[in-house]
């Protein structure tokens, strides 16, 4: 049995739940997601709580009721106040700027670099160089983010690139001259 999935989720006030067999909806100020849970998974609501049960035996029994749990807290975070993932373009004249639902980047490419947001994922740049992504998803906001920084990864002499926020690069030392 898993111990993240033994906690109960709550629920605030302002969020619906609707819960039938292999499938959550959640409703909130953000929006509305829904979610299908993995074979055996079952979710029942107490009160103002949500609590995962899933089969005590099998071989990945713990980890699908610990992700499961996770899911579903995060589908009702994301109803409620959403998500947001900061990236920070680091290096001479790169700069982002958002273009109705695209994001145009100058990453020292010959050419600007044009990048479509998908639909529920917004984006808000500050200072040129810090783009701030919000979405109620928090999988489909990873996914943007991880794409976003794979047109231009941190590389580890310079540091230039797009990083996470949160990220640290590991720096390597240049070439040395010899004596």
């Amino acid at each position: 049995m898993s111990r993240i999935g033994r906690q109960p989720v709550a629920v605030p006030a302002g969020v619906t739940t609707t819960l039938s067999p292999g499938t959550v909806v959640a409703k909130g100020a953000k929006g509305e997601l829904s979610l299908r849970l993995p074979e055996g998974v079952e979710v029942t609501q107490e009160g103002q709580t949500l609590v995962v049960h899933a089969p005590a035996t099998g071989k990945n029994a713990g980890a699908v009721h610990g992700l499961s749990r996770s899911l579903v807290a995060n589908l009702i975070q994301g109803v409620h106040k959403g998500f947001q993932r900061e990236l920070q373009l680091v290096g001479v004249g790169y700069r982002a700027a958002v273009k109705g639902q695209d994001v145009e980047f100058a990453l020292g490419f010959s050419h600007p670099v044009v990048f479509p947001l998908p639909s529920g994922v917004g984006a808000q740049v500050e200072g040129n160089q810090k783009l701030t992504l919000m979405s109620m998803d928090k999988q489909l906001l990873g996914q943007v983010a991880a794409d976003i920084r794979a047109l231009r990864p941190p590389e580890p002499y310079k540091g230039k690139g797009v990083r996470y926020a949160d990220e640290h690069v590991r720096r390597k030392a240049g070439k040395s001259a010899k004596k």
